[in-house]
């Protein structure tokens, strides 16, 4: 038994054990939300979609730069949702859940939520820095387009920086991924602190490691095909993955009865 359990009851919630393919529950549960209130979800995903060009336009001749800038993106992405969360709740408790509850989320009564972001944000740019540095130091040429990073990092076999690159992102992703994929819904949900967010969401990884890994592949996979058409799938792609996110979470932390104080 992990030693999480008995503080997770006595907080009043329990780590809920879910079947590996839960995931795709999820993904239904969320696109379900969406198209019954498209609003605050297509304004989340333009906003993205509008991000990523400007990524794009910002960092075309510097692909070294784009490519971690773009999966650096993808370990904030999770507190971009917030207002989408929001709304999932909202549409659960049978309230209004429009445009107003997603911007609402933004005002939150204490800096919980911030302090979280600005982890989150530092692990993003540390990832950038750390990318375009391995990149540009030891690629054998340099690296300014997508098909340079394809000739160059990805298809060469006169070194190994693809596979270091590759290395280097897991490590960084994983912990992350674990440390947030309950953390922020549950920090809009409930009146824990960070850490206690964070301890739950690793909690929940390490209880449902095969639903994890489907969970984070769908992300990774659905993610990449929403960039992969000129970034306008972002527009649908981003709120459907955060409406599922919020059933993620009610899945994997679950209602508890506090431990008796006797």
């Amino acid at each position: 038994m992990l030693p999480l359990t008995p503080p997770d009851r006595a907080r009043g919630f329990r780590i809920a054990s879910v079947p590996p393919t839960r995931p795709l529950v999820w993904l239904m549960k969320g696109w379900a939300d969406l198209v019954h209130n498209p609003l605050p979800g297509l304004a989340h995903g333009l906003a993205a979609a509008a991000f990523g060009a400007l990524l794009v336009a910002g960092a075309h001749n510097r692909f070294w730069l784009l490519a971690g800038a773009f999966s650096g993106f993808l370990l904030v992405a999770p507190l971009v949702a917030t207002g989408l969360y929001a709304v999932s709740r909202a549409r659960e408790q049978r309230q209004a859940a429009g445009l107003a509850v997603a911007l609402g989320a933004w005002h939150p009564k204490d800096s919980r939520l911030v302090r979280f972001g600005l982890l989150l944000a530092l692990a993003g740019t540390g990832w950038v820095l750390t990318s375009a540095a391995l990149i540009t130091a030891f690629a054998g040429a340099p690296v300014n387009s997508p098909a340079d990073f394809l000739r160059v990092v990805v298809l060469s076999d006169s070194n190994h920086v693809f596979e270091a690159w590759v290395v280097l992102g897991s490590v960084l992703a994983a912990p992350m991924f674990a440390s947030s994929v309950v953390a922020i819904p549950m920090l809009l949900d409930r009146p824990h602190g960070v850490l206690t967010a964070v301890a739950t969401s690793v909690g929940a990884a390490l209880i449902n490691p095969l639903a994890m890994a489907l969970w984070a592949t769908l992300i990774l996979g659905l993610t990449l095909l929403g960039m992969a058409t000129l970034m306008l799938g972002l527009v649908v792609v981003v709120p459907w993955l955060a409406h599922a996110s919020w059933h993620a979470y009610r899945d994997l932390v679950r209602p508890g009865e506090p431990a008796s104080t006797r």
